[in-house]
């Protein structure tokens, strides 16, 4: 099951590697169905990281897939290659006027900061409007998808004592929804944030569904009682080895934090981190896929409002 990426982007030499099919344009271009466009705002400061992440998930789809990556136009990443955000990325001026199946807007490292102080909240704002009209299903994640509860439906973030770093258990609460569908009755998922958002207040909105959450990291995946705005707290698309080097980065910079729970074996960061969400993300990005998105999308993707 294909993605469609240009052959010069990174992901496309990891994932092939991974023995992932991944499809160049030029071939892409010979085969006669229409892919789902999905785009990615990718507010992580680490890009080709976060690209290389999503990218992976995004693959196991039942059509191609293309993709289109965006960047914030008042904030440019200090952790990325200039060359790379001028060659695959577009500003959102850019795609304005065009009209996608799907859109992921990922976590940001300003989770602590109030939302109207972020350099590229009021961007961030006029995205998330034109979402509602332009694209079929978003996809947020993490402090994405706290922002986006805060813009939609006013619900506030709530800042946290102790951070929620580590891999924790989560059960499903509607077994019979598509998003969840296949996802064991205990699923793991990591995390990692300083903030939260309260299941009381999520529960104020008749338009929001709870599908799955932890006993220990809290609400995990809310969905729109249409499925055209999905939020999930954690991170399904983080690689083995995400939160360790997280772990070490604040290490060095002499800052407070607590080994990630449920993830080294027997808490000891000399050994390998154990990988026990890889099913449960590619079911849930599969799901997105599928049934938020290919079962439901117009054929003439124009006529999405």
């Amino acid at each position: 099951m294909p993605i469609k990426i240009p052959k010069e982007l990174p992901a496309f030499t990891v994932l092939s590697k991974e023995n992932i099919f991944v499809m160049n344009i030029e071939r892409a271009k010979t085969q006669d169905i229409r892919p789902l466009k999905i785009a990615i705002l990718n507010l992580m400061p680490m890009k080709i990281q976060a690209e290389n992440q999503l990218l992976r998930y995004l693959s196991n789809t039942p059509i191609q897939v293309e993709i289109t990556l965006l960047q914030t136009k008042t904030y440019t990443s200090q952790n990325t290659p200039i060359e790379h955000l001028e060659k695959f990325y577009n500003y959102f001026d850019e795609v304005r006027d065009k009209k996608f199946d799907g859109l992921i807007i990922t976590g940001a490292p300003v989770e602590t900061m109030d939302y109207e102080d972020v350099d590229y909240w009021d961007e961030l704002k006029e995205i998330m409007e034109w979402s509602k009209n332009n694209v079929f299903s978003t996809l947020h994640i993490c402090w994405g998808a706290q922002a986006a509860l805060y813009y939609h439906y006013n619900i506030v973030k709530k800042i946290l004592k102790n951070k929620i770093f580590g891999v924790f258990e989560h059960r499903i609460n509607k077994e019979k929804e598509d998003l969840t569908r296949g996802l064991d009755d205990i699923f793991y998922a990591p995390h990692s944030r300083h903030t939260t958002i309260s299941k009381e207040d999520i529960e104020r909105v008749k338009e929001l569904d709870i599908l799955s959450e932890s006993e220990e990291a809290g609400v995990f995946i809310i969905i729109t009682k249409d499925k055209r705005q999905i939020f999930i707290t954690g991170h399904l698309e983080y690689d083995r080895d995400t939160l360790k080097n997280e772990y070490l980065r604040d290490l060095n910079k002499g800052l407070k934090i607590d080994i990630p729970k449920n993830y080294f074996p027997k808490d000891n960061i000399k050994n390998e981190p154990l990988v026990k969400w890889r099913g449960s993300a590619n079911i849930v990005f599969g799901n997105w896929l599928n049934y938020c998105i290919y079962q439901n999308t117009p054929f003439m993707i124009e006529n999405i409002k």
